[in-house]
């Protein structure tokens, strides 16, 4: 059964990530909009009001974390999770400290990247 909270919004550099999350989680039956960097999804006129952002940490040009600084300054409050491939403890806190409701890092093998996406939708 779709779920009907919103797009998931996948901003990540590597096509190969993008690409295999939009498989999976169109298979889950999420609506999923993708983005190679940060520049491109702050270019959209309008970002919906419901929905979850799962943002890479490490882009060209801006990171994840100032990503989500620059959507909270244009008041986009979805609810976001943070990938990357190494998750230091300084990076957990600069993270929960700028919003991030989860964490995780790649590989992303097993279902915690589609529970807390879940969870993320439920509270949008």
């Amino acid at each position: 059964m779709p779920l009907t909270r919103g797009p998931v919004i996948v901003v990540d550099d590597d096509a190969a990530v993008r690409n295999s999350l939009k498989f999976a989680l169109e298979l889950e039956g999420m609506d999923v909009r993708l983005y190679e960097d940060g520049a491109q999804l702050l270019s959209e006129a309008e970002l919906p009001a419901r929905g979850c952002l799962v943002l890479d940490y490490r882009m060209p040009v801006m990171t994840g974390l100032e990503l989500l600084e620059a959507l909270r300054d244009r008041d986009v409050s979805l609810p976001a999770i943070l990938i990357t491939a190494k998750a230091t403890e300084e990076l957990h806190g600069r993270a929960a400290r700028s919003g991030f409701r989860r964490i995780l890092e790649k590989p992303l093998e097993d279902s915690k990247l589609l529970d807390s996406i879940r969870s993320a939708l439920a509270a949008s």
